[in-house]
């Protein structure tokens, strides 16, 4: 069965993909990190890149991850270009990764573009991880080294929590440690209770 686990920038997306592949017979897949690096070691998206953004785009063989984000975040076209080309060889690597897993294996897919990319119907459950956007500021700014005015222009370019919910399996409110903690462990056990209708 594979879980997306999705939610804006802050949100604790990885804390809670973490936290339930910390039980039984799980696998984890971090969108962003596997993006991160093909970004950096493909090729393929090296050279679109550089078609649509410029030779500035990379710098030393590595992604120029300031400039990019100063056009992307400013213009929703270039965003949308820039997911086009990365996110298709995203998920060629995330198929390899589950067909490499055991059968009966829960694999947490984390995706804060989820149902952008269309990554959703990938998944036979979604979970979406919600938190206030002063906290999501706060933790994201402490966590990036990066300003308010920053993280407000990502969210902007976010899906609403409202919009992922309606379209979730379930949604968690991540503020309290604890309570998140309990509610992971409920979804865990309805999901691992009826997983064999997978």
């Amino acid at each position: 069965m594979i879980i997306g686990i999705t939610g804006g920038i802050g949100s604790g997306k990885s804390i809670v993909a973490q936290e339930i592949c910390s039980l039984n017979n799980t696998a984890y897949y971090h969108a962003d990190e596997v993006a991160k690096h093909l970004i950096n070691n493909s090729t393929v998206i090296k050279n679109k890149i550089i078609d649509v953004f410029g030779e500035k785009s990379y710098h030393d063989n590595k992604l120029n991850r300031k400039y990019i984000s100063e056009l992307v975040f400013k213009d929703t076209i270039l965003l949308a270009k820039l997911n086009r080309i990365i996110h298709p060889e995203v998920k060629i690597h995330f198929d390899n990764f589950v067909k490499s897993q055991k059968k009966n294996t829960l694999i947490l897919y984390e995706n804060a573009i989820l149902f952008e990319t269309n990554s959703d119907l990938l998944c036979h459950i979604i979970i979406s991880i919600n938190a206030p956007e002063y906290l999501r500021i706060k933790r994201v700014t402490a966590r990036d080294k990066v300003s308010e005015n920053h993280v407000k222009a990502i969210i902007k370019n976010q899906w609403s929590d409202t919009k992922r919910n309606l379209l979730s399996n379930y949604s968690i409110k991540n503020i309290d440690k604890k309570e998140t903690m309990l509610k992971i462990k409920k979804i865990f056990n309805i999901l691992t209770q009826n997983q064999f209708y997978f």
